[in-house]
């Protein structure tokens, strides 16, 4: 008889899905504001922070929106060499994530 490898062994860990983690923390915030909550978060996930080249500030936009609920970062989750490009990062985003909000559908 064959002892189980390790592998075999162990069960098997998927790895968190950092999409639906993301929606999974942000639609608790969009309760009572919009009709379809996982849906705003999914298109401002989708949409908004990927327009974001930046993974810092991209990382830093999707916790502001997933821990408040709207676009938002604190200058404190940004290196500091890259805090002047918190305002034009936002106009980046206007777009997207106004259209996410009132649009999601689209």
């Amino acid at each position: 008889m064959l002892a189980p490898t390790a592998t075999q062994a162990r069960p098997t860990a998927r790895l968190p899905d950092p999409r639906g983690e993301f929606v999974r923390q942000c639609a608790p915030h969009m309760l009572g504001r919009w009709a379809h909550p996982e849906q705003v978060c999914s298109c401002l996930h989708d949409h908004a922070a990927a327009v974001v080249e930046d993974t810092d500030l991209r990382e830093a936009l999707l916790r502001g929106i997933s821990e408040t609920g709207v676009p938002s970062i604190e200058t404190d989750w940004v290196p500091l060499a890259k805090q002047s490009q918190i305002g034009p990062t936002f106009t980046k985003i206007a777009r997207p994530a106004l259209q996410c909000m009132f649009e999601p559908a689209k």
